[in-house]
């Protein structure tokens, strides 16, 4: 099959075309939290259960808070907190579950960010936070 000039040339001419209209890739961006602590919560917050199997038991309220930086140079959207938080015994407060939660919003640099975690009452404190970190995407995920 022999392709004319003018068919190789807009083939060509297309194919570049479609490299330039193409949507960007959204690759996930990690952040690093550091300076992580922990307070409890007051007031409503405080208030709250932790349940497993269909059954209600008391909880403990608590507020880590640390920082995020984000190196990346645009804003990450609802990025996913992933780390381990272990009672006074070294026993985990989370069973099977790494994700703890979500940042809604990282702008580029450095910032703050705050999460409330419920923690079953008969885990002894102080609590150890341990392998922070976060990642999201610089754009809106569409499904």
């Amino acid at each position: 099959m022999r392709f004319r000039i003018p068919t190789l040339v807009l083939i060509t001419l297309l194919w570049i075309i479609s490299w330039a209209i193409a949507p960007a890739a959204l690759a996930l961006t990690q952040i690093r939290l550091f300076d992580l602590s922990y307070h409890e919560c007051t007031g409503d917050l405080a208030q709250g259960a932790v349940t497993s199997g269909g059954s209600a038991m008391p909880a403990n309220c608590f507020i880590v808070t640390g920082k995020t930086e984000n190196s990346s140079g645009k804003t990450v959207i609802n990025a996913d907190i992933y780390g381990r938080i272990y009672d006074a015994n070294d026993e985990p407060t989370m069973q099977n579950r790494t994700r703890l939660g979500s940042i809604e919003e990282v702008p580029p640099g450095i910032s703050t960010f705050e999460l409330r975690i419920s923690v079953p009452a008969n885990q002894p404190t102080p609590l150890k936070l341990q392998q922070f970190k976060a990642s999201g995407f610089t754009g809106k995920v569409r499904r």
